[in-house]
């Protein structure tokens, strides 16, 4: 419970002003069809989650637990410093019209959740707690959590949302994270 649990809030918190939350925001405005656009991120982030997962798994079989432990704890720290850089939306995650809602917004999200925060996040926390289900779900749901608010009510919630303390809140959570990993919090996992 506690990789679902831990997977939901961080995954939530670094959406926020996200590059794919912003994609959210644009494919809101320019189609105005919100189930399309809630399945494709749905659909997308299942896809991409479910495959950053599997090498989050993967990664722990091939290092010990004592390197494993100090990766872990870097990447986290790397994560909660990245997590305070701003994103932008590229041209070309927006480009995909042609196809139809659903299927622009599944492969525009799945695109531009490549190397993102998001799916970084989610390759070290199934490492973390070696769960890919419960990580998967978790960091799912946490994208639903951001994205789907943004596609119903974006300019009526962007306005009213502090970004900086959002993304302060979420770099603070993966520093305490890489801490407590480097400090051995989860000898108990193996980890």
């Amino acid at each position: 419970m506690e990789a679902f649990l831990v997977s939901t809030g961080i995954v939530a918190l670094a959406e926020i002003g996200d590059k794919t939350q912003l994609l959210a925001f644009v494919l809101a405005a320019r189609f105005r069809r919100p189930l399309p656009i809630v399945a494709g991120i749905f659909v997308s982030t299942i896809a991409n989650h479910a495959f950053a997962a599997a090498i989050g798994a993967w990664i722990t079989s091939l290092m010990g637990p004592e390197l494993l432990r100090w990766v872990l704890g870097a990447s986290f720290l790397a994560m909660a410093a990245w997590t305070l850089v701003p994103d932008k939306l590229d041209d070309e995650d927006t480009q995909l019209a042609k196809y139809g809602v659903f299927l622009t917004t599944v492969i525009a999200f799945f695109l531009a959740e490549m190397g993102d925060k998001t799916q970084v996040a989610t390759v070290a926390l199934a490492a973390r707690y070696h769960s890919v289900v419960a990580v998967v779900c978790g960091t799912t749901l946490g994208m639903m959590l951001a994205n789907v608010p943004a596609v119903y009510f974006g300019d009526k919630i962007a306005n009213k949302v502090s970004l900086k303390l959002v993304h302060g809140i979420a770099a603070v959570i993966f520093a305490v994270l890489g801490v407590a990993t480097l400090l051995g919090a989860g000898a108990s996992l193996g980890v």
